[in-house]
């Protein structure tokens, strides 16, 4: 189906994507360090943990229409996307107790539990508030940020559910991480086509791609707590069982190694026990054998999409960031 809706360029500009990723940093800083006085101090210290953006790099590349211009409403969502993953992350850290985030003291380090959970509501209403901003809002309306927003949340506590639930299906494992990681890649994904395309298949197949790349990150990160250094990572590892999140390299070895299962569920499991029944069951190469069908899902609908050839490199690139360590 063809939305035959004019598009007014008033509201495009020609600015590069590092041009226009460096205003959404200054809407994200704007709401962290401008917010209301009695909240400013904790968001104010999250400036020192923003990530690298590529959620919001990936709605901007998306937006690119066929003239190169990008609509300035990609902006404020892109800002948007960005505070709901760092909310995300300061509910996560609470739940998992950890204390680095970024190489920084996590929020609920510096301030307590209660402060950065009530933090992390307040990022939610933020994104909303600056997504609602958005000047044409017939986009807004198709974004239906809400509705993403409640997968990632639905997601998150699917995962809390199942926890140490060593009966953990990997079919049921990867609609969790849809939920909880995909989702807002699709967001991204999907918020930028929306405004640079008309043709709701292509608009799909942008959806389709963000989702794809989302649960290669997941799964990459899986096996990064297996082999990476916390001074690496800049947050902790080896510790995602320790938190009684079960991934895909240990639900592949509890459905490959006789009685691993029952191990732990009777008796828990060491770090090392855990780590040699990974490497013994092949759940490293497991995971990354999920991550490369994922992978070719994207090339595919990379080749599909009649890009140009900066949109095309730009959008490979991101592909290739989340498929890095395979």
């Amino acid at each position: 189906m063809i939305n035959n809706r004019a598009i007014d360029k008033t509201d495009w500009n020609a600015s590069s994507i590092d041009e226009t990723l460096s205003m959404v940093r200054d809407e994200v800083d704007k709401v962290l360090s401008a917010s209301p006085r009695i909240i400013r101090e904790y968001t104010a210290h999250l400036t020192k943990s923003t990530g690298k953006y590529i959620r919001g790099v990936s709605l901007l590349t998306c937006a690119i229409d066929k003239e190169g211009a990008i609509h300035k409403d990609a902006i404020r969502f892109a800002a948007a996307i960005e505070l709901v993953h760092l909310a995300t992350l300061v509910h996560d850290d609470v739940i998992d107790n950890a204390e680095l985030r970024r190489g920084e003291l996590s929020l609920q380090k510096k301030y307590g539990k209660r402060t950065a959970v009530i933090c992390g509501d307040y990022l939610l209403c933020a994104a909303l508030m600056l997504a609602g901003d958005a000047s044409d809002k017939e986009e807004y309306l198709k974004f239906d940020m809400p509705k993403h927003l409640s997968r990632v949340v639905l997601g998150e506590l699917q995962q809390h559910i199942n926890n140490a639930n060593f009966d953990l299906s990997v079919h049921r494992y990867l609609k969790i991480i849809s939920g909880k990681t995909a989702a807002l890649f699709e967001a991204a994904f999907y918020a930028g086509s929306i405004l640079s395309e008309t043709d709701q298949r292509i608009i799909r197949k942008y959806s389709n791609l963000g989702r794809y790349i989302g649960m290669i990150f997941q799964l990459t990160d899986d096996c990064m707590d297996f082999e990476t250094t916390e001074h690496v990572a800049k947050k902790p590892v080896q510790s995602d069982y320790e938190q009684n999140v079960i991934t895909l390299p240990l639900i592949h070895a509890f459905r490959t190694l006789a009685g691993f299962k029952e191990k732990a569920a009777t008796s828990g499991l060491k770090r090392e026990e855990i780590n040699e029944a990974v490497r013994k069951a092949g759940g490293l190469i497991y995971t990354r054998s999920l991550a490369k069908k994922y992978y070719m899902k994207s090339l595919k609908i990379l080749e599909e999409l009649e890009l140009s050839q900066e949109k095309h490199l730009r959008l490979s690139s991101i592909l290739n960031s989340a498929y890095r360590v395979f």
